[in-house]
């Protein structure tokens, strides 16, 4: 399934944050994690997500350090901090209005069936 690249975007940082709120976790992982939270419907690249982390991580919402797997390669783990907890108390708060508000227009419309457009 094909999403936009706007609703990608603005759905990236709060997503990352979740994850992570649950536990640190490394990149692969993360990336796992949005393919099976989406049903597969949203996979996310390398190149989309490693700029992302780096950003977060510079904003002081990340912290990272460098940890082995245990095929014994190294890779770096992320964990929120709590300046990445209450921006993602803050993006939740802006979510649920954005989806209330969705939902309410959304109400009135014709049900989506697999394959029509939205």
């Amino acid at each position: 399934m094909y999403i936009d690249k706007d609703l990608v975007a603005a759905s990236a940082t709060p997503l990352v944050l979740g994850i992570l709120a649950d536990g640190e976790s490394y990149g692969y992982a993360i990336l796992e994690r949005v393919r099976v939270l989406s049903g597969g419907r949203i996979q996310w690249s390398d190149g989309m997500l490693y700029p992302l982390l780096h950003r977060l991580e510079r904003s002081g919402y990340l912290a990272a350090t460098w940890g082995e797997s245990p095929a014994g390669r190294r890779r770096k783990h992320y964990a929120i901090t709590p300046a990445g907890r209450e921006a993602l108390a803050q993006r939740r708060s802006q979510w649920v209005v954005v989806a209330e508000a969705l939902d309410q227009v959304w109400r009135g419309l014709p049900p989506v069936t697999a394959g029509s457009p939205a």
